[in-house]
């Protein structure tokens, strides 16, 4: 009798550790991003946010979801991308609103002036919406007819991941050319950390495609990177200090 209260109890705690680590995934992603949303609703201030982070996003996100026409990956990951998506574009609508808000100009931008000086600056959130329709059914068309090709599969997961591998590759960039991590928030370089490394664990674990651990790997070095950046700069400083933020600095630097 108490080896089977044992069993059952050990059970309802595998469980529980099981949706814990769903939740995880799934919400894990977009966690970074809440306090950035916050602050730039507080300070009605989006000059320091990256709207190209959500462009990167996006677009790894979609083609990560074509991917599973080609290849099943676990659900949870689909999850994830659509939730990451619905992020995105949240964020993308505050910008927009509080970017228009404070601008001096009174020249509107729009997706279909097809103008590439100003892409991805556009004045409405709805053209940002377009872009993004018009990606989607363009990828989507494409998938639809080499979706026999295990080529061109394979390329497209390996393209969702390795797009979503380089985002703090600006950053990291951005910290070189300054000679400094000021601006950039530590807690947030660990939690993209933490993160990374969990994920990419958890792909291991699941067997999940060779493209999503191998991108998963490049992500924690970037992130490993960037923390060695904090330490060389703390520990040898490049320049006086400034208290000027530079405009260029990626989402992940918020």
């Amino acid at each position: 009798m108490e080896d089977e209260a044992f069993d059952q109890i050990l059970a309802v705690f595998g469980s529980l550790v099981s949706w814990v680590a769903a939740g995880a995934m799934v919400f894990g992603g977009v966690v970074p991003y809440i306090p950035q949303y916050r602050d730039i609703r507080r300070t009605q201030n989006a000059e320091g946010f990256s709207t190209y982070v959500c462009l990167v996003l996006l677009v790894a996100n979609i083609l990560r979801i074509l991917f599973r026409f080609g290849r099943y990956f676990e659900t949870l990951l689909l999850w994830q991308s659509i939730i990451m998506i619905a992020t995105m574009l949240a964020m993308l609508n505050l910008c927009t609103g509080v970017r228009v808000a404070t601008e001096l100009s009174t020249k509107r931008r729009s997706f279909i002036d097809f103008d590439w000086n100003h892409f991805w600056s556009w004045s409405r959130f709805v053209d940002y919406v377009q872009c993004v329709l018009v990606f989607t059914l363009a990828s989507a068309y494409i998938t639809y007819v080499l979706l026999d090709s295990a080529l061109f599969v394979e390329t497209l997961g390996f393209l969702a991941v390795f797009t979503e591998a380089m985002l703090g590759t600006p950053q990291l960039y951005c910290n070189y050319q300054n000679k400094s991590t000021e601006g950039m928030s530590i807690k947030m370089v660990l939690m993209w950390t933490s993160g990374d490394t969990f994920k990419t664990g958890y792909f291991l674990l699941t067997q999940a495609p060779v493209q999503f651990w191998t991108c998963g790997l490049l992500q924690v070095l970037v992130d490993v990177a960037i923390l060695f950046q904090v330490y060389y700069y703390s520990r040898y400083p490049q320049k006086p200090v400034s208290h000027t933020v530079s405009h260029t600095t990626s989402a992940k630097a918020l």
